[in-house]
């Protein structure tokens, strides 16, 4: 519940519809989670006003979070994560693990793509700081990522997100978009290198053509 919280006071305070939640963390022990709230809209690059000039916008930054734990097993954090995109309304949450990224005969993708896990595109374009950690805890779990491997997981939530209405209907889900009752779900074994999709919405109703 402490992340439910966190994240559902971060959308009160921005104002924003989210587009999707993706969250990342060291296949080390008790290393943080760091989540990253990817926002949908656009603001002005500039408070500053100028008659007759117009400032263009740019697309809000996401915000990163941070989570200590202590998580107490190593499916811990990802019960936390199920727990998180289950209340936000979810229909789906998916998992990837990634390997080292800084061995013999790792591609240059694969280090691209542990950069951009951490909020780091390598273009030049970071997230906004991290919130709740010390500055330099982004760039030390990635380096310990690039030679230990991470998880990442990644999902699209209804309540306080754009996409209610979208997609298969849900009939487990609350008036807001959201679920009230704790996640049935629970984690699935490790399987390296795999994708998981864990399914969380339901249909108690037939469609007929």
């Amino acid at each position: 519940m402490h992340i439910f919280d966190t994240v559902t006071a971060q959308i009160s305070a921005m104002g924003l519809p989210l587009f999707a939640v993706s969250a990342t963390r060291a296949s080390w022990p008790d290393t943080p989670l760091l989540l990253f709230l990817h926002w949908h809209g656009f603001r002005r690059a500039t408070p500053l006003q100028l008659q007759g000039v117009s400032f263009p916008t740019r697309a809000v930054a996401s915000s990163a979070l941070q989570f200590n734990g202590p998580w107490t097993s190593g499916v811990a954090a990802e019960e936390a994560l199920l727990d998180v995109a289950w209340r936000l309304g979810a229909w789906q949450l998916e998992r990837l693990e990634q390997r080292p990224c800084n061995m013999a005969g790792a591609a240059a993708s694969e280090a691209f793509a542990c950069r951009q896990a951490f909020g780091d595109n390598a273009a030049g374009y970071q997230d906004q700081p991290v919130l709740g950690g010390d500055p330099d805890t982004r760039t030390e779990q990635m380096e310990l990522a690039a030679r230990k491997g991470y998880r990442r997981w990644l999902f699209q939530p209804v309540k306080g997100g754009l996409w209610e209405g979208i997609g298969p209907a849900d009939d487990s889900l609350a008036p807001d978009g959201g679920r009230l009752s704790d996640c049935p779900v629970k984690p699935a074994p490790t399987t390296s290198g795999q994708r998981v999709v864990y399914q969380l919405g339901r249909h108690d109703r037939f469609f007929l053509p």
